[in-house]
């Protein structure tokens, strides 16, 4: 059996999903779930992008310890030693530096000779080893590369101190049979190609990076990058959840065995989509709402009678229970941090005391409290861990034939209260024409999605938006009792979130 290592990279390439910002709480917090997930590598960031990337970094690489942490770097010194600065406290200190390689990218965008390429990749991973124990390097564009320098390159880098070599499909170009050939070509052609581990990075534009991944895996690559929900640039990365299911249900084809806990997929699935926003399709592979459904007559008789008659994927393999409705208003403070630590959160006493008061004011108004209801308190708790402006009161009125109007009292960080009231054409549009009006900014509302958690009448309301300011787009959560509170929650999630980018930006700009 090959083992196989994962490489997550959802809080780096992942991040970088249009419209999706993650505060440093939420990443510390998917870390957290993806070292449970037991992902061998976590690409937390690229510290040299900005000061909150760095502080992310840095503050994740000090906190996991049974995952190999490592953060993104060009093939520059200033952002080599930015990377040093913000990982030489984690338990193995590892760098990911790139340069790319093919000839579109070094004639339009690096504007060097292949020459120039090769002497700037040696000489950033000789810098790079004197201080990182491992160094990953990558061929950005690798897929569209002339195969001879490719293999001359990586010859270099390894020489000079490389102990893993990536192979992206940066665009997501290649096919199964022409990826898999690169990584033959490599492994006939680098002499010292047995020194180091061979790591396949695919991106999904052309729907292929899952099985583009399987196929590297078949060709002799020891390393996998994705991200959790395949999310990323453009149409996203391989979804690692897939090639690891995959990888365990055909093992018998692939031969490989990996150290990732299959139950724990789904809960880091939810995680990540509630934090980004980036909802999961109902037909996704494996983590779907939809993919242990059996509608069809033909279907249900059958998976009755057997669950291996239409099932090859248990939902109990990758952490997939029954609904279960385990709190109500008089369980205790014991009973709901046991039940807090049963669905993975470890919560510091005085979060779990907050956030056993918001329980009981939900208990108050909802008989059974499920796992579901939990789950979105923790989160919305984390997601509003850098409140800058505070929703202190909410007052809508609307009917039938009458003009929405909103009435909001909000507490700003240095303590003074903000008090407006304005119309809309509906009540949302009334909540939000207002929140405008008390912070005076000019915002444009780019989504607007509203769902229940769980069924019921007396089901919580979640609701995710996306605003566009000056410039900037962000998202935002809010979990309420009440649709218009959620969705003036949300609303004021993006708005902090817009005013902190705007600040760190403003301090860049200073410095």
């Amino acid at each position: 059996m090959q083992k196989i290592k994962f490489f997550d990279t959802t809080l780096r390439d992942g991040e970088q999903s249009p419209g999706v910002n993650l505060n440093l709480q939420e990443k510390i917090e998917i870390a957290k779930q993806l070292e449970r997930l037991q992902i061998d590598i976590i690409e937390a960031g690229f510290p040299a992008a900005s000061k909150g990337d760095f502080e992310s970094v840095k503050q994740i690489a000090s906190i996991v310890k049974n995952s190999s942490v490592t953060g993104l770097a060009r093939s520059v010194t200033s952002d080599i030693d930015t990377a040093w600065e913000a990982l030489k406290g984690s338990a193995e200190p590892r760098l990911h530096v790139f340069i790319a390689t093919s000839p579109i990218h070094m004639v339009h965008k690096l504007q060097k000779t292949p020459d120039q390429v090769l002497e700037t990749a040696v000489e950033m991973v000789k810098y790079a080893s004197r201080r990182f124990p491992v160094v990953q390097w990558s061929a950005e564009d690798a897929c569209r590369s002339d195969l001879p320098f490719l293999a001359k390159i990586v010859t270099a880098v390894i020489d000079a101190g490389a102990k893993v070599i990536n192979i992206p499909d940066t665009v997501g170009y290649i096919t199964p049979e022409e990826y898999g050939n690169v990584f033959k070509y490599l492994r006939e052609h680098v002499p010292n190609i047995h020194k180091v581990d061979l790591s396949a990075h695919c991106h999904d534009d052309l729907g292929m990076a899952v099985v583009n991944s399987l196929a590297a895996v078949q060709a002799g690559a020891t390393q996998i990058e994705g991200t959790i929900n395949g999310i990323g640039e453009r149409a996203g990365n391989a979804a690692l959840e897939e090639v690891a299911v995959a990888l365990h249900t055909r093992k018998d084809f692939y031969q490989t065995e990996t150290n990732m806990r299959l139950n724990e997929i789904k809960r880091t699935s939810d995680l990540i989509s509630k934090l980004t926003g980036m909802v999961i399709a109902p037909n996704k592979a494996v983590i779907g709402r939809n993919a242990f459904a059996h509608e069809s007559g033909i279907h249900q008789d059958g998976v009755l009678k057997e669950p291996t008659t239409y099932e090859i994927i248990s939902p109990e393999l990758v952490g997939v229970k029954p609904k279960t409705m385990v709190l109500g208003k008089h369980s205790g403070r014991h009973a709901f941090r046991n039940r807090l630590e049963e669905i993975g959160f470890s919560l510091s006493d005085e979060k779990v005391n907050v956030l056993f008061q918001k329980f009981k004011d939900l208990a108050d108004k909802k008989k059974d409290i499920t796992d579901d209801d939990l789950f979105a308190l923790v989160i919305q708790k984390q997601v509003n861990g850098d409140e800058l402006y505070k929703l202190e009161a909410l007052q809508v009125q609307h009917g039938m034939n009458q003009i929405a109007t909103a009435t909001i009292t909000l507490k700003k960080y240095d303590g003074t209260i903000v008090q407006e009231a304005a119309t809309g054409a509906g009540s949302v549009e009334a909540i939000y024409n207002t929140l405008g009006r008390c912070l005076d900014m000019q915002m444009k509302l780019v989504d607007y999605r509203i769902q229940a958690i769980n069924g019921g009448p007396d089901a919580l309301a979640e609701v995710y938006v996306k605003i566009e300011c000056n410039g900037i787009e962000a998202s935002g959560r809010g979990v309420a009792y009440d649709v218009l509170e959620s969705s003036a929650k949300a609303y004021l999630n993006a708005i902090n979130r817009i005013v902190l980018i705007q600040e760190s930006r403003e301090k860049q700009e200073v410095i």
